[in-house]
């Protein structure tokens, strides 16, 4: 008889197919069987690892949709804000920063929030006084804007007479000047001077950020910004057998260019070890908080009257069809940022376009955040096979949504934010994710939002309390849902016989507590293909 290499025993095993157990047989890294105790310690041999869980929960290991770990674990090594509570805890980090690397010269890093602002801008005259003398670039948490001094300004040649670009803006004072905060491809105007990461620095920062995921039980993912560089890194680590995630590279498409750059991105596609770059990003929009996010009708001003601002659409809609037709043609999934209705519009018009040319390829397309859509597009998802990618944790009141979004869209359009619920019930497939260092990369939390509509703090009232999803839909987003989307489905995302041992250990049963103790479970342990990858202190 065949004996395990490991036994995990007098637990919980929620295997998200089939009936709950309470013991999984493991054996070369795959899942040799499951059942009661009895039957599993049958297949113990002189040299299986017995591991009694207690009474805790096994899961099969969370997978990461839209994530970049390696930025945020870069960012882990520079100046990191993302601990901060407010400005002045912010501004307290920079000057604690340039005080103990006074040989940097450029001051980066990021993780600000737009709420610690008036207006969601930072100004530039605050970060002067505690960095005068060096440029200071710092990314905001969602990726779509910059914080920067008076210097980065004047050594970038940024003033009153730079104009904005067509992809963001440059927030100005009443006589022109730049008053510190770049929005989306405004940011670039300063930010292509910050010196590059060496190969160095971007391995050392996916080790940081792979490390940080398995903390939070995720065992793969799909890092949803890859570029040359960074897709070196992932190559590197796979060929080092330093990568214990499974990782789908999302290459990322550069929005200046045009269908000319194809050809180079399908010359990218390669599987080495763990990493696989066989998906496209197209980030079709901004955020709603800066109204850069693409809607079907004007933002609101802070009187409540329409302005003459839509957001913006980074590629013409007819360009996008053509880019999507052709890429689904030859086999590449595509992966679309859009978080305002009429780049999620403009993104499930384009699926559709490509459908009618190539058929259904199997590419296993999905448009992430999908933040406001309208409720006519709604059953689109499901009918073109296209998976909702969700990050619940912003489907809450908070101030970013309370003070700088919900005033903005008004009330009609506030209701469409993040319709979980309608989704689910029209049949759409659902992933989900962190986008992570957006925000926190611990699945629970998300899944916490999912569930309640509420922060795990349980602070405010539930936020459009009918798009809660039940709990076993949130974790089959994290888990199935993603490893469909990731082509990893007959391999993980549930704990069945023969598939790879990819699982988590968590404190609590997510089945059993009370809705609102969702967010405070603890993953114990994480293993990838049977092998602990991480262990918490109390296991």
């Amino acid at each position: 008889m065949t004996s395990a290499d490991i036994l995990f025993v007098n637990g919980r095993v929620r295997p998200m197919a089939g009936a709950p157990s309470r013991a999984v047989a493991v054996r070369e890294g795959r899942i040799l069987a499951l059942g009661d105790d009895e039957e599993m310690r049958d297949l113990a041999g002189p040299r299986t690892e017995v591991v009694d869980l207690a009474g805790r929960t096994l899961l099969p290991g969370f997978q990461d949709a839209h994530v970049h770990p390696v930025l945020a674990g870069l960012t882990m090594t520079r100046c990191d804000l993302h601990e901060a509570r407010d400005a002045a805890d912010a501004l307290a980090a920079v000057r604690a920063y340039a005080a103990a690397n006074p040989e940097t010269r450029w001051i980066s890093g990021g993780g600000w929030s737009m709420e610690w602002f008036p207006g969601g801008t930072p100004s530039r005259v605050a970060l002067d006084e505690v960095v005068p003398d060096r440029p200071v670039y710092l990314t905001n948490r969602d990726g779509h804007g910059a914080w920067v001094n008076t210097e980065a300004l004047r050594l970038c040649g940024v003033d009153d007479g730079t104009p904005d670009p067509a992809d963001g803006r440059i927030e100005r004072e009443p006589d022109g000047t730049p008053q510190g905060t770049l929005h989306e491809g405004a940011a670039s105007l300063v930010g292509r001077h910050v010196p590059e990461p060496t190969d160095e620095d971007l391995l050392r920062g996916l080790q940081a950020g792979q490390r940080r995921l398995h903390q939070a039980g995720v065992t793969a993912w799909q890092d949803a910004m890859v570029g040359p560089e960074v897709q070196r890194a992932y190559e590197a680590a796979a060929d080092a057998s330093i990568l214990t995630g499974r990782v789908v590279g999302a290459l990322w498409w550069d929005r200046d260019r045009g269908e000319e750059q194809i050809p180079e991105l399908l010359a990218r596609r390669t599987t080495t070890g763990r990493f696989r770059a066989t998906s496209v990003k197209i980030m079709q929009d901004g955020v709603a908080e800066n109204h850069t996010a693409a809607m079907t009708s004007p933002y609101l001003d802070g009187c409540g009257c329409r302005t003459g601002n839509s957001g913006i659409s980074f590629i013409g809609p007819e360009d996008l069809r053509a880019h999507i037709t052709r890429l689904d043609a030859v086999g590449v999934q595509v992966h679309v940022h859009a978080v305002g209705d009429r780049a999620a519009r403009e993104a499930l018009d384009a699926f559709e376009a490509a459908l009618k040319v190539n058929g259904r390829k199997g590419n296993r397309h999905h448009i992430a955040h999908l933040q406001v859509v309208h409720p006519d597009d709604v059953p689109r998802f499901a009918a073109l096979e296209v998976t909702a990618n969700i990050q619940p944790l912003w489907a809450a009141h908070e101030p970013q949504m309370d003070e700088l979004t919900i005033p903005f869209l008004g009330d009609r359009r506030a209701a469409w934010q993040y319709p979980f619920g309608d989704l689910l019930r029209s049949g759409a497939a659902l992933a989900a994710g962190s986008d992570w260092p957006v925000s926190s990369p611990d699945p629970f939390l998300g899944i916490h939002v999912a569930v309640n509509r509420m922060l795990p703090d349980g602070s405010g009232r539930p936020f459009l309390p009918a798009q809660r999803l039940p709990v076993a839909a949130a974790l089959s987003a994290y888990t199935i849902g993603t490893a469909r989307i990731n082509h990893l489905d007959t391999r993980t995302g549930t704990i069945e016989p023969g598939k790879l041992a990819d699982f988590i250990v968590t404190d609590a049963d997510p089945f059993a507590v009370p809705p609102g103790d969702l967010g405070g479970i603890t993953v114990l342990a994480t293993y990838v293909e049977g092998r602990r990858v991480h262990t918490h202190p109390s296991f």
